[in-house]
């Protein structure tokens, strides 16, 4: 590798115990502080008391490197949206600093024996929340859906009682694909789906990261996802894993992350080496294993998991003539508005299926823009945040009042839960929608 090649690698960082191992100076240098990151910045649009990406990027890093000055508490007001990645024009690897930042600040610094700390821990480790509800959730779904219950969970923990906490499905998705007959059922399907194709011979292996918001509430996208994908062809496999990180990252919580992180790198590293690719549903999961896991943790075999890692249209949009299979669909779709993840501009996703569905007979679609939701998956459920998260939504609010569109789309379940929330709409998976075109009932 050149020196040049060398200097523009950003290796990832060993962020604990050792703090003085963190190198993100070639990332630092690179910063001419044009200010592209701060035009883009959610939270430094409607929070004057928030300084930007590029103080929370490169000026803390610098100002941190020297003696005892501590990182400054409002990295903790960060949504964690990444939008500022997209906007550097010089490549600064600001979401990997904010991070970073915001890990040592909630390690070192954070009252780890406040509310507000007790309730980011549980909003980080939501799997574990979400695995005891869905034991039991027609009781959860009672209990949460209570006015008492929303009003103590802000008293005590600081959840927000404007929101309404999401329905656990009566059964979780790994709960049907059990009962469905697991990997040896699908593979059966997919092999039906191939003859039927003229594909035979064809390998077409798919690892399913669902992750926990597919599993124990919107069940239904997950469901989706596994009759399209098999009716293309596609064996899917479902192996046991744990959450994708994301809200550890975004409540700084990276020991956890990186827990969850070397679990999922050796299950779906396994599968890699077997010839499968892998996909979500989510936005955020296939971000955290495709950008986030290798920037900051130096785990075997995490970059040939990265790069394996697709979102669900992506992958079908790369492998799959998805206009001609839509060019024979005789479905009458309503008129939808579609809503762009922040996740998925920071893969470079965000135009896929406003371009899918643009030259589909009878489809109505209308765009959002490039404005973010403001919920930031745990942000918005925070007392504290939550004013700001509305006002950061409020400019997708008016998109969709303004738009003609009966339904709203989009691919993160985060963004999902405020659109319904703001607006009212009914929200659609881009999965389920290709489900009702091609997949025969």
């Amino acid at each position: 590798m050149s020196k040049q090649a060398e200097s523009e690698t950003f290796d990832p960082v060993d962020l604990f115990p050792d703090a003085t191992d963190m190198d993100l100076r070639p990332g630092v240098d690179k910063c001419d502080k044009n200010g592209n990151c701060e035009t883009v910045c959610p939270v430094a649009e409607v929070n004057e008391d928030f300084p930007g990406p590029k103080f929370q990027g490169p000026e803390q890093w610098r100002l941190t490197r020297k003696g005892d000055i501590e990182f400054d508490e409002s990295v903790d007001k960060c949504l964690n949206c990444m939008r500022c990645d997209t906007a550097c024009t010089n490549d600064v690897p600001l979401g990997q600093m904010h991070n970073v930042a915001r890990a040592n600040y909630v390690k070192n610094q954070k009252n780890h024996a406040s509310r507000e700390y007790l309730r980011n821990k549980m909003l980080a480790n939501y799997g574990t929340l979400g695995k005891l509800g869905s034991m039991m959730p027609r009781i959860s779904n009672a209990v949460f859906g209570l006015g008492a219950t929303r009003w103590l969970n802000e008293k005590l923990l600081g959840f927000p009682s404007e929101r309404s906490f999401p329905d656990f499905a009566t059964q979780t998705f790994r709960g049907w694909w059990s009962d469905r007959g697991g990997d040896a059922t699908s593979a059966e399907r997919a092999r039906e789906a191939r003859e039927a194709r003229g594909e035979t011979g064809v390998d077409k292996k798919i690892a399913f990261f669902h992750g926990c918001y597919a599993n124990y509430h919107q069940t239904e996208v997950a469901k989706s996802m596994v009759r399209l994908y098999e009716s293309l062809g596609y064996e899917i496999v479902v192996p046991e894993q744990s959450c994708c990180g994301t809200p550890m990252f975004a409540n700084g919580m990276l020991d956890d992350a990186r827990g969850v992180a070397e679990e999922n790198v050796d299950t779906f590293g396994s599968l890699v080496e077997d010839g499968y690719d892998l996909v979500a549903t989510c936005t955020s999961c296939s971000m955290a294993l495709r950008k986030e896991y290798p920037e900051l943790f130096d785990i075997d075999g995490v970059e040939e998991v990265a790069s394996h890692m697709f979102d669900a249209v992506e992958y079908l949009r790369v492998n799959e003539d998805l206009e001609a299979e839509l060019a024979g669909a005789d479905v009458d779709f309503p008129a939808m508005t579609y809503h762009a993840p922040c996740h998925g501009e920071v893969m470079g996703v965000e135009g896929i299926v406003t371009e899918l569905f643009a030259d589909v007979d009878g489809v109505e679609l209308d765009d959002t823009g490039d404005v973010c939701c403001g919920l930031a998956g745990t942000y918005g459920w925070k007392d504290e945040k939550y004013d700001d998260s509305m006002e950061i939504g409020a400019e997708m609010f008016e998109a969709f009042e303004e738009a003609p569109g009966e339904v709203a789309l989009t691919e993160c379940p985060m963004c999902s839960a405020q659109i319904e929330h703001g607006t009212g709409y009914e929200v659609r998976h881009p999965m389920q929608l290709l489900e009702t075109a091609l997949v025969e009932s």
